[in-house]
């Protein structure tokens, strides 16, 4: 015994609903349509489908006038039973605006009614449209099938004096097998614009997964490297203080001196630490958590080193005192200079690239990194941008700005502005 699907009750089976109550002839949503919370489901029709209705329901009363006009005209047709046949093709066509909550109900109900009835030849086609359009083969292939199969006795029950009965036969095979072939011609194209609309939402959703975790893994790189600066601090400070806990009998400018360097140290360990607030930290994935971080003062070595690595790099560095501009600052003009230089090598490799640094005190700093368009054919080299967007966040936490982007020439421009209190 399975479990039950309907109950969910363990260990019972329970039998199936019966036909009616299993959506073949309930009200159903077309599976492409969407409630306003974005789920599959019935909707309220909008402006263009009261258009399509509207036009779809007269097509029905055309080819029904149509009908009903050589109906008039056929000598083998009664009066009475021409009344009845067009008030049948009225209803018919009154039923065309039920298509859409009843696709496969009224494609049924249509299949009797397109025999009796030669007025309601037009609400028989719609009805087998809308049926290949909202609902699966499986449903159409049985309900065009019977219709067609009933086409020769519809023609021998109502005989065209002037059009031979095999061709008329093979003119209605054609237009109801056009009816479902458009019909599923619209159907597929549907299914293909809700595929490439899932798959364009999901890439926005991984794209800006990408992002946050961009974004994360910078703030993390900060807190890391704050907490590596505030623990060197900390530990100055430490040792300060201990050096006059074991010598209280020093001279009184050692103690003074002792005293001004644990007052500094305090002092830029609480800017330190109110630079942390707010930076997530994360766990230590293995790295060296006593290495010292570069500052600006290490960016002269960081384009030597590239220099002797083959990169053709120039710095014009314009700040007065390096070893002056504040830590958490230094350490982010000097992560965006390296980032810059990683992409030049890597998209432009053999171009020329110009650092620049500029600023003072009360002014902020400015780090720009440019090159222009690589000479030559450039190999493909995948990237997703990230580092792009971590230094974008390294910049926003630090109290500044990066921006980045194509030139005019063809070069690419990496620029960032960091706040330096005076």
């Amino acid at each position: 015994m399975e479990p039950s699907e309907q109950t969910g009750t363990p260990g019972r089976a329970v039998a199936p609903p019966p036909w009616w109550r299993r959506g073949l002839l309930a009200p159903a949503a077309d599976e492409f349509d969407l409630d306003p919370d974005g789920h599959p489901g019935r909707r309220r029709r909008t402006l263009r489908d009261w258009t399509v209705d509207f036009l779809c329901f007269l097509v029905a009363v055309g080819i029904g006038m149509i009908a009903a006009d050589q109906l008039d005209q056929n000598p083998g047709v009664s009066p009475d039973l021409a009344v009845v046949d067009q008030l049948v093709g009225v209803l018919a066509c009154a039923a065309v605006w039920l298509r859409r909550r009843w696709p496969l109900g009224f494609a049924l109900a249509m299949v009797p009614v397109g025999v009796v009835s030669d007025s309601a030849g037009g609400a028989v086609a719609i009805s087998v449209f809308t049926l290949a359009v909202h609902r699966p083969f499986r449903y159409v292939g049985w309900v065009a099938g019977v219709s067609i199969a009933l086409i020769p006795l519809y023609v021998a029950l109502r005989p065209d004096p002037n059009t031979p009965y095999l061709l008329t036969v093979a003119l209605a095979v054609v237009i109801a097998a056009t009816c479902v072939g458009w019909g599923m011609f619209v159907r597929s194209r549907r299914q293909l614009l809700a595929s490439l609309r899932d798959r364009a939402h999901r890439a926005e959703t991984e794209a800006a997964l990408r992002a946050e975790q961009a974004q994360r893994l910078a703030r993390e790189a900060i807190a890391r490297e704050m907490h590596d600066v505030l623990a060197h601090r900390l530990t100055l400070l430490s040792v300060h203080a201990g050096a006059l806990e074991f010598r209280p009998d020093a001279p009184r400018p050692e103690i003074a001196r002792a005293a001004g360097v644990i007052r500094e140290s305090a002092h830029e360990a609480l800017q330190d630490l109110r630079e942390i607030i707010g930076v997530l930290r994360a766990a230590d994935h293995g790295e060296e958590s006593g290495r010292p971080q570069p500052t600006l003062a290490a960016l002269a070595a960081l384009v030597a080193e590239c220099r002797a690595a083959g990169m053709k790099v120039g710095l014009d560095q314009d700040v007065p005192d390096p070893a002056a501009v504040p830590a958490s600052t230094g350490r982010t003009a000097y992560r965006i200079a390296q980032e810059g230089l990683t992409n030049a090598r890597k998209h432009a490799p053999g171009a020329a690239v110009t650092v620049t640094v500029r600023g003072g005190p009360g002014d902020g700093l400015t780090v720009t990194v440019g090159n222009p368009p690589p000479p030559g054919t450039v190999p493909h080299v995948p990237g997703s941008g990230q580092g792009l967007i971590g230094l974008t966040e390294r910049a926003t936490l630090a109290g500044g700005r990066l921006d980045h982007g194509p030139r005019p020439d063809g070069g690419f421009t990496v620029r960032a502005w960091l706040p330096w209190a005076g």
